[in-house]
């Protein structure tokens, strides 16, 4: 019971994390400084592939140790389908990235939709593997899994509420400076969150449904967060030729070594 119920509080821990970002917009006024945007991007980039490597990647090799010298197999099977689900998505769900004016993905030249709501969509789309990754490890260590323990999953749910802070007030505060009202913007930047306990519930259900899809399942969910970081996140944080930074850089560097220390410490 105890099980469940540490399960349950820890698949909201990261939608209150971007619950709490998107309250900023009532206590900060005007609009984010370029420079702190590039920094929180960053910082959620270094998390995510830190999260990758030590809370889904490791666990996914370290379970098939059976197979010997092909042990990596599953997890190269789980990166490159995860990359390839959110390219699939990339390419259909309509969104708006910060930095730009052209909206991306094949549904959005089908119909007029609002810039607020494509804004909303690119966070949407890439907290899609952030639900995954939390739940996959929680199924683990449901289920008892070699390597995969209660703590670690809370670490990995810990991590992902700290980088979705900052996501959610990177969503709530530019929608705010655009004309909209703050609590709407608040709301939209919460709701683009709410897909991740609903992700980490589907992917505990398969977990349990498929015996043996754990180690594809964690790499799965590594390859997703890999797609967003490389495709979304990094360029942001960068900037384009003209207003290029290190913000970002110093933000991932933060964002890599608190993810770890979470993992090694508490996990």
């Amino acid at each position: 019971m105890d099980r469940i119920l540490n399960t349950a509080i820890g698949l909201l821990i990261p939608f209150v994390g971007t619950m709490a970002g998107s309250a900023c917009v009532f206590f900060m006024r005007g609009q984010m400084k370029e420079s702190i945007q590039k920094s929180l991007l960053g910082f959620a980039s270094g998390v995510m592939v830190a999260a990758s490597v030590w809370s889904l990647l490791i666990p996914a090799i370290s379970s098939c140790e059976e197979m010997g010298k092909i042990a990596f197999l599953p997890a190269a099977v789980g990166v490159a389908a995860g990359m390839l689900f959110l390219l699939f998505l990339d390419h259909m769900i309509p969104h708006l990235h910060l930095t730009s004016d052209k909206p991306e993905g094949l549904m959005s030249k089908k119909r007029a939709i609002s810039r607020c709501i494509m804004l909303c969509l690119a966070v949407t789309l890439h907290n899609i593997p952030e639900g995954m990754a939390p739940g996959v490890v929680f199924a683990g260590a449901l289920n008892g899994e070699e390597g995969v323990s209660m703590a670690a999953a809370l670490a990995l749910a810990i991590g992902i509420a700290i980088q979705n802070f900052p996501e959610g007030a990177v969503i709530s505060m530019p929608l705010a400076s655009e004309g909209e009202k703050k609590g709407k913007a608040f709301l939209l930047g919460t709701l683009s969150g709410a897909v991740e306990p609903v992700m980490a519930v589907i992917t505990i259900f398969l977990t349990g449904l498929i015996s043996g899809m754990l180690p594809y399942l964690l790499s799965f969910a590594a390859g997703a967060m890999l797609y967003v970081v490389v495709e979304e996140l990094i360029p942001e944080a960068a900037g384009d030729e003209t207003h290029h930074t290190n913000h970002g850089t110093v933000g991932f560097g933060i964002g890599f070594i608190l993810m770890m220390i979470l993992d090694v410490a508490l996990g």
